[in-house]
């Protein structure tokens, strides 16, 4: 295993997806009176602030690391080098010029982007794969330099210190937009393992995002792109909504209500409002002979900006890793598969598997039973001897219950435990649970909860089976696990029903490409036959 797996397999199965909330900085900050004046670069006011640009660099310095720590950037040179290519020519052109820009490609299936004070830019795989263009790109990134020109993460740490809260939560907010993941994850489990779901920080306000999308739509206009491809990436956002709540209709789910952001953020469609009014004055602001703009915002004549980029966005992306990578674990139907950990597991008929948070999370139909996987930190196995007794006695405060011996797949030696535990503090509650060893010397936790004691009653059958499941991966196994890639092909004459007959996407498929190749709920024709297109294989 590389450093990374390592070091992944130490604390949990799974790599969560959205776990900004796990990084909050605990640093104290002193209260009334206190701070410095600054100028703000963009609005030219002098503001009060608890952290000046110097402070902003070394918070953003020590939260980078956590976040390379967490997430792992994607294993590309030659990526990582064109995004920072691209990022670093806007920030040439920022309000902030002068800072050292740092931008980051994330291993994470999640539609996200975020930046940090110091000069820090985050976009993920997850949101590359349904950018269409260089420029499209250049929006998101755009709009991220915008938080940390404008400096609304010190603005944040400013406001929280003023109401007396003790970390630097603003520090690691300022996402384009939420997770879809995690967002799902929290409707599935309902009321089962809540804390799965946890993590998210509160998003910047209604303004600062309002500001941020048009200092990116100034930062592509004053680097020749169209400021209209700003009006592209919030139709992402919107199209990305509307397709989630088709998919939840489809699984039988409820849709997801609102914007899926905190109430005093602007909704996608009034930033589409915004942006395109941005977009078409700063078009109209090219000077004498200019071109005009459409109803969509983007320049009427392509002869006043650069080329989009979009060939050289879909060279850059060619290979890139769809959805579930290697290192995170893949959920393939109704199993999971880690290859470096070398296990597999497959989820009882009509459940559901939520690869999020610290554990590998199923959930039944009803949403009121689930079984928790996590990995058991290497030194509590050392320090019990590898005794499944001691681990749940010394580690999980197990007290009086019934324990059962289990052989689950592969030959795997399991012990099944029912009953009571105390935990630090002395409270006494229940514990069901299951430790299992697994390859490599590495012992898995299976833990059960459920709604209420009739709801448990109900799915133990299915409990167990999900449990029984739990083997070494197999030739087969292996094979089912092959990550997806991004491709790009010529459009068939069949447009993309044709694309969706052998796409691997499990649901969806035609909707899910559409949706890729940016033509979902935007009322544009599918690309003529011959124009490339994006595929997952």
């Amino acid at each position: 295993m590389n450093p990374r797996a390592k070091a992944q397999a130490a604390r949990l199965l799974t790599l969560a997806p959205n776990r900004l909330g796990a990084f909050m900085l605990a640093a104290c900050l002193a209260l009334a009176g206190c701070g410095t004046a600054v100028r703000n670069p963009v609005t030219g006011q002098t503001e009060r602030t608890v952290l000046d640009e110097r402070g902003e660099i070394a918070e953003g310095t020590k939260a980078h690391q956590q976040i390379l720590q967490e997430y792992g950037a994607v294993a590309d040179p030659a990526l990582q080098a064109y995004v920072s290519g691209v990022g670093q020519k806007l920030a040439a052109q920022s309000h902030r010029a002068q800072l050292q820009w740092t931008f980051t490609v994330l291993d994470s299936a999640e539609i996200n982007a975020f930046a940090l004070p110091g000069g820090f830019v985050y976009v993920t795989r997850g949101i590359m794969a349904y950018l269409d263009s260089e420029a499209d790109l250049a929006g998101v990134l755009g709009h991220e330099i915008g938080h940390v020109t404008a400096r609304h993460g010190a603005q944040r740490a400013t406001s929280q210190a003023r109401a007396n809260v003790g970390v630097l939560a603003a520090v690691l907010g300022g996402l384009v937009l939420e997770g879809m993941g995690v967002q799902g994850a929290a409707q599935t489990l309902g009321n089962v393992a809540q804390n799965t779901a946890a993590g998210l920080v509160a998003r910047y306000g209604r303004e600062q995002e309002l500001q941020a999308d048009q200092l990116g739509a100034e930062y592509l206009a004053r680097v020749r792109y169209d400021p209209g491809h700003m009006v592209e990436v919030i139709q992402v956002l919107k199209s990305q909504e509307l397709f989630a709540a088709e998919a939840a209709r489809a699984a039988g789910r409820a849709a997801p209500q609102g914007g899926g952001w905190l109430a005093s953020h602007p909704s996608n469609d009034e930033r589409l409002q915004a942006i395109r009014a941005t977009a078409q004055r700063l078009a109209g602001a090219r000077g004498p002979g200019s071109p005009g703009t459409g109803g969509d915002g983007r320049g009427a004549s392509a002869s006043a900006w650069e080329d989009d980029g979009r060939a050289r966005y879909l060279r850059a992306i060619e290979g890139m890793t769809f959805g579930d990578s290697r290192e995170q674990g893949v959920v393939r139907g109704r199993s999971f598969f880690h290859e470096p950990l070398g296990v597999a597991l497959t989820a009882p008929a009509g459940w559901r598997i939520v690869n999020s948070g610290e554990q590998l999370v199923l959930v039944n139909a009803g949403r009121d039973a689930a079984l928790m996987m996590q990995l058991v930190p290497e030194a509590v196995v050392k320090k019990a001897g590898g005794d499944h007794a001691a681990i749940l006695r010394d580690a999980l405060g197990a007290t009086q219950g019934t324990t059962e011996r289990l052989t689950l797949g592969g030959g795997l030696a399991a012990t099944h435990f029912s009953g009571q535990r105390r935990n630090a503090q002395g409270q006494v509650g229940t514990l069901i649970a299951t430790l299992a060893n697994g390859p490599g010397g590495r012992m898995y936790l299976f833990g059960w909860d459920a709604k209420d004691a009739q709801a448990l009653a109900r799915a133990r059958g299915a409990l167990r089976e999900a449990e029984l499941s739990f083997r070494p991966m197999t030739a087969a196994d292996r094979q089912a696990a092959r990550p997806w890639k991004v491709k790009a092909v010529p459009m068939p004459a069949g447009g993309f029903a044709q694309l969706a007959r052998s796409s691997p996407l499990p649901e969806l498929a035609l909707q899910q490409l559409r949706l890729l190749n940016g033509v979902y709920g935007t009322g544009e024709t599918d690309p003529r036959p011959g124009q490339m297109v994006k595929v997952v294989e």
